[in-house]
């Protein structure tokens, strides 16, 4: 695909988009994981905090691509 400053402009956009969600889904699972912890249930909640490193690590990951293509 031939370099376009457009097109890289919209995938960061989208990207950034989906980033947001992800930043929003990370800190639902963080209150529910609490509230499982609290309420005795450890072993969902490790589960939970599992997933949040996930989305942490993907989360960095989908940042420095969003920064590659601002940058190009």
């Amino acid at each position: 695909m031939p370099f376009d400053s457009n097109s890289n402009i919209a995938a960061a956009d989208a990207l950034t988009l989906l980033l947001q969600n992800q930043h929003a889904l990370a800190a639902a699972i963080e209150e529910v994981t609490k509230w499982l912890s609290d309420s005795g249930v450890d072993n969902v909640a490790e589960n939970a905090g599992a997933a949040m490193a996930t989305l942490d690590t993907n989360a960095k990951a989908i940042t420095d691509v969003i920064m590659r293509l601002r940058n190009s």
